[in-house]
């Protein structure tokens, strides 16, 4: 280790270690801009009427406005995780935040649906340069003993996020022009990246070089997966463009777990999947993001289809459910170190799974909000319980030089999720009912918020092989 000198008395000693920034601090460098990015994941859906009218949009170019962030978010994950490892994590989040109040402006200024559809991709790849690269960063920041409380309020943050997406969308729609969803996003990028860039230092993982080959089969991979996930949704599984799309999903992935089996230095080392805290804190997260973001894509459209309530009205009958965990996460991360995360993450898919199979007995074309407000608020204590301790097990069963990737992986596998659960409970929906009046809706939401809540509770007992404390078993 090298020393310094003291006042030229030739005596040494090493040199003094980092001054650590304030957790407040730390935490809204890293917070806001992940708050942004996950505010737009569910921001524009309560807005599409307003936005369909004012540009002309079919209802094909409805759903790119929300599925073009999907796609790309979601499918360069992975690969913005591996490139913040070589190229420095602090410059690629940066980056990310740049990219993504660019692509804001770029969305509110849009006067083609196109236009707007380009641009949401683009935001997207901004997003998925924030998101995974967030966590990363907060670990890396903060000492050892106060990481689970730090990544509980993140979590909260992110929580946060989620609620009010649909909210802030609604009150858009209700009232004020439809390009302020994206023009907000601009004072705050540019708070966010000077705040960052003074707060957070520069840390890089273990990858001595890129793996281009692995970043161009996986990016490729999640993104025909995930468009097969959404063309098959609207068009039929059977259709010949989505069995492509799968089929070859499949196929690029299996050739990047292949590449990966291979490469002297692979962007995403298999070595860490033999962590069984990891590989089941992923799969756990694959089953929550299914059960989850599949009933709430349904729950939100039954309070305006069935109920008729306004966009706002909507997003405000929610939020039992979307708030609740803004509040519990941070208490998760809490008590995890207390109680250890498994505790948490089973009682958490416990709850959640009684929530939505309460909701599923309960919906009707004539039931009382204050009937649902219960079950909402039990499925949102569920969600808090779950998602930050899933992040802090991702992160505590790996090698520190690890957490970039370990951290792209969860975010990805819990996109994946995702777009899975839209899809699947989708056709669970459009299987057994429809949108052709309130009674089809109910026929159709009934059987899909139980498909939610048995695949959830599949999570849970999967959560039950997670050690009571992760510890590194993987180099």
């Amino acid at each position: 280790m090298s020393t310094v000198d003291i006042q030229g008395t030739g005596t040494s000693r090493p040199p003094e270690a980092p001054r650590r920034r304030p957790l407040v601090v730390v935490l809204a460098a890293t917070g806001i801009p992940m708050f942004m990015v996950t505010l737009d994941n569910l921001v524009v859906t309560t807005a599409l009427p307003v936005i369909k009218t004012r540009l002309g949009a079919s209802l094909a170019e409805l759903q790119w406005f929300v599925n073009a962030y999907t796609l790309s978010f979601a499918a360069l994950l992975l690969t913005a995780a591996a490139l913040g490892d070589r190229l420095g994590r602090r410059r690629v989040f940066l980056g990310g935040i740049a990219v993504f109040t660019v692509a804001s402006a770029a969305c509110a200024v849009a006067s083609e649906p196109w236009m707007l559809t380009a641009a949401r991709a683009v935001q997207g790849i901004g997003g998925a340069a924030v998101m995974p690269l967030s966590l990363t960063l907060l670990s890396a920041a903060v000492p050892e003993r106060k990481r689970d409380a730090a990544i509980g309020i993140w979590s909260g943050l992110s929580g946060l996020g989620v609620a009010i997406g649909p909210l802030v969308g609604g009150a858009v729609a209700s009232g004020l022009d439809w390009t302020w969803i994206f023009w907000l996003n601009v004072p705050v990028g540019l708070v966010a990246f000077p705040l960052a860039a003074v707060v957070l230092r520069e840390s890089r993982g273990g990858a001595g070089r890129l793996d281009p080959l692995g970043l161009a089969l996986s990016t490729a991979g999640v993104f025909a997966l995930l468009w097969g996930l959404v063309h098959g949704s609207e068009h039929g599984w059977y259709e010949p463009a989505t069995l492509l799309a799968l089929l070859g999903g499949a196929a690029l992935l299996g050739g990047f777990l292949v590449w990966e089996h291979r490469s002297a230095a692979p962007m995403l080392p298999l070595r860490l999947f033999r962590s069984r805290a990891f590989s089941a804190v992923n799969s756990t997260a694959f089953l929550f993001s299914v059960g989850v973001f599949g009933s709430v894509f349904l729950l939100s459209q039954f309070f305006q289809i069935v109920q008729g309530l306004s966009p706002l009205d909507a997003g405000l009958r929610t939020l039992p459910w979307t708030m609740a965990p803004m509040v519990v996460a941070p208490l998760a991360g809490l008590f995890a170190e207390r109680i250890g995360p498994r505790v948490l993450i089973v009682t958490g898919q416990a709850l959640l799974a009684a929530g939505l199979g309460w909701l599923a007995l309960l919906v009707s074309t004539d039931v009382r909000y204050a009937a649902m407000v219960p079950p909402l608020a039990l499925a949102g204590i569920g969600m808090g319980l779950t998602y930050a301790p899933m992040s802090t097990v991702a992160l505590a069963s790996v090698p520190r030089d690890s957490h970039g990737i370990a951290s792209g992986s969860h975010s990805t596998v819990r996109e994946l999720g995702v777009a899975f659960g839209v899809a699947v409970l989708a056709s669970v929906f459009t299987a057994f009912g429809g949108y052709g009046d309130r009674t089809a809706f109910v026929a159709g939401l009934v059987p899909a918020m139980k498909a939610g809540a048995a695949v959830v509770a599949v999570g849970g007992l999967l959560a039950v092989l997670l050690p009571r404390r992760p510890q590194v078993t993987v180099r």
